[in-house]
């Protein structure tokens, strides 16, 4: 790995790690925030589908802000793995697994997990997270 690539994935793994510990707590949203550009564009597969309004594509630091609040509102993180970071250039992919639980319906979603990041001088300038959407929408309602 280059230089770049190294630092980004370094980066990448403490907000996840801190992610994870704080379990989508304030705590863990600020890392987040700290790691974005003010520009950054943020991108879900659920793609603001029924049930997760949250998810829709956001196009700046602010919109992203409250793509976190919204999801801290209707869920609670119960697990999350960042278990392989795949760099290559400006891009990292992240594979994991997560586990919600709905804050309204009680219901539990689990599924593999894909991120994949765009840096540019230590911040993520695009973000697109691939997950099972239907396992969601189905958890949220």
């Amino acid at each position: 790995m280059t230089e770049e690539e190294t630092n980004n994935v370094a980066l990448l793994k403490r907000g996840y790690a801190l992610w994870n510990q704080s379990k989508a707590s304030c705590e863990g949203v600020s890392c987040w925030m700290t790691l974005l550009s003010d520009d950054v564009q943020w991108r879900s597969l659920a793609a603001g589908a029924p049930g997760m309004e949250f998810t829709r594509a956001c196009r700046s630091k602010d919109e992203v802000q409250r793509y976190f609040e919204e999801l801290g509102k209707d869920w609670e993180l119960l697990s999350y793995s960042a278990d392989e970071f795949i760099a290559q250039g400006d891009r990292v992919v992240m594979l994991g697994s997560c586990e919600w639980k709905h804050r309204g319906t009680g219901k539990i979603m689990k599924s593999p997990k894909a991120d994949v990041h765009r840096l540019r001088d230590g911040k993520v300038v695009d973000f697109m997270e691939f997950y099972d959407s239907i396992a969601g929408q189905a958890a949220a309602t």
